[in-house]
């Protein structure tokens, strides 16, 4: 299961209503996109950026109600659709300008001095895309917007700390330099894969950290009704599944990068079902621990 913010978008998902698939394609095309641009490649930054700036620019003259692009350009297999799904279900457009100032500074950032700034990157990289996701489901009160930003954030941590060692080959630290400091961890630890018992303090910090965020958004996944209340619920559980496969790992996410296997999907699955609304939580998803497989 892959946790990272442009993947979140269920487009391929049979609980995926039919009516909402096109939507979401369109949604997907635009995010995955802009995102391939700040992170695949050999291209160096002034046109990585550059190419982002066309998007922007795009997504202005979408917004003004112009066409996004000329018919012949590039762009337009992925902003003709998106314009069309914008008009058909009044989608906001600051979400997507969100994503892109994300992708923008993944180009150029690649330290965080403190959680503030990471949880800034976060709101701007993961949350818009609860947030679409909500509008189209004619969901998104301030409640099921608060509670899907956290459920979003707490899923791109899990990513990081799925994927430090990936990062760390792109030349990317996301484990906020703070933290490395309070837990005497230096980047030349990361560098060596080293695994002590600083590192496991850091990172059991981290992974209640990023827990607390999506056990704070669980209501949402409980609340919705119908299959993107069983999307939610699976994403959440999966999230959940993440890290306690990282706990079991010891915290050594550089020798086997922590993935789900057939038993983790049945956990998830059978955790999912027991989660349903009609049914009574053993535990109140503040107090909600991993069980053991």
């Amino acid at each position: 299961m892959a946790v990272d913010h442009y993947e979140n978008f269920p487009v391929a998902s049979v609980l995926m209503p039919a009516r909402l698939r096109p939507a979401v394609v369109a949604l997907y095309r635009f995010a995955r996109s802009a995102d391939d641009i700040a992170d695949e490649g050999d291209a160096d930054a002034a046109t990585r950026l550059a190419a982002l700036d066309d998007y922007t620019r795009a997504l202005r003259n979408l917004e003004a109600r112009q066409l996004p692009v000329d018919q012949a350009s590039a762009l337009a297999p992925v902003f003709y659709p998106l314009a069309q799904v914008v008009r058909d279900y009044a989608l906001p457009v600051a979400p997507m300008h969100a994503l892109l100032s994300a992708f923008s500074q993944d180009v150029v950032k690649t330290r965080y001095a403190d959680f503030a700034t990471l949880k800034d990157y976060c709101a701007r990289s993961a949350d818009p895309v609860g947030e679409l996701m909500l509008h189209l489901y004619g969901a998104a009160t301030p409640q099921n917007l608060a509670e899907s930003s956290a459920i979003c954030t707490g899923l791109q941590l899990v990513n990081f700390w799925q994927d430090v060692a990936i990062d760390w080959d792109k030349q990317r630290v996301y484990l906020p330099q703070e933290d490395l400091a309070r837990f005497g961890v230096s980047e030349s630890d990361i560098a060596a894969q080293q695994v002590d018992d600083r590192w496991r303090a850091l990172m059991q910090f981290e992974v209640s950290r990023a827990r607390a965020l999506l056990h704070c958004g669980a209501p949402l996944a409980r609340r919705l009704p119908g299959r993107i209340g069983w999307e939610l619920r699976l994403v959440v559980m999966g999230g959940l599944r993440i890290l306690h496969r990282i706990e079991r790992a010891d915290y050594d996410v550089f020798r086997a990068r922590p993935t789900l296997g057939p038993r983790d999907w049945a956990w998830i699955i059978w955790h999912a079902w027991r989660w349903l609304p009609a049914r009574p939580l053993t535990d109140a998803p503040e107090t909600f621990k991993t069980p053991q497989p």
